[in-house]
């Protein structure tokens, strides 16, 4: 089957784009497989299918922070900027999950993106809807307690649910600070009822203290 079926968003380019497009093999990740370093060129754009691929920065030190997740329809601004401004990768990516997804060479990608409009409002699209996200992302890191972020990624991860599958590696990366930072809080939590922990599993307790808390920007207890 003809994995452009796969990808609504380019349902509207021209069937030059569409031909070109079609001659290219899907291909499968497993979780863990590094997809791209810091320093290295960008070779092509990535359309993904189905999974998800974490990007994210490391320290010397150790620390790491999630700056986002590339999931089907979404675009990877990284390889975007690297394409386009003929700049190295300053992240890394990472499969997240089993990944199926199309890699689309730097020639073809530059190409298309001279030729087909519509092919280039679908990249410009999905590039500002990711630089929108990095925005939200520095507004967090900037202007709200860390209380407040792990409170709001917690009820956010668990939806409408009681309970989510994550390390507490896991929340410090996606949240940019300690993994120490993250324990102290969620065992403080643990003690008050407000959740329950398990090895890699959070249940939510009290929503709607941690909702307060996500809310207000701070945690009334310290």
């Amino acid at each position: 089957m003809n994995w452009l079926a796969e990808a609504p968003a380019l349902a509207g380019v021209d069937a030059q784009t569409r031909a070109a497009l079609a001659r290219l093999t899907p291909a499968t990740f497993a979780p863990g497989t590094v997809l791209f370093c810091p320093g290295e060129a960008a070779r092509g754009y990535v359309i993904v299918l189905s999974g998800r691929i974490d990007v994210g920065l490391s320290a010397p030190c150790g620390r790491e922070m999630l700056l986002y997740a590339v999931e089907p329809g979404q675009s990877c601004i990284q390889s975007t900027l690297g394409l386009m401004g003929d700049e190295p990768y300053t992240a890394e990516a990472v499969v997240a999950e089993p990944t199926r997804a199309v890699l689309l060479p730097k020639s073809l990608f530059l190409d298309l993106m001279d030729r087909s409009p519509a092919f280039r409002k679908i990249v410009f699209t999905a590039f500002a809807g990711r630089m929108q996200t990095m925005i939200r992302l520095l507004e967090k890191v900037a202007f709200q307690r860390i209380e407040s972020r792990l409170a709001g990624a917690l009820l956010e991860a668990a939806g409408a649910t009681d309970e989510l599958r994550a390390t507490h590696q896991e929340l410090a990366s996606r949240l940019g600070t300690a993994r120490e930072v993250i324990s102290r809080r969620l065992e403080s939590w643990a003690r008050r009822g407000w959740i329950e922990t398990a090895r890699g599993r959070i249940r939510l307790l009290d929503r709607e203290a941690l909702a307060f808390v996500a809310d207000a920007g701070t945690d009334p207890h310290i």
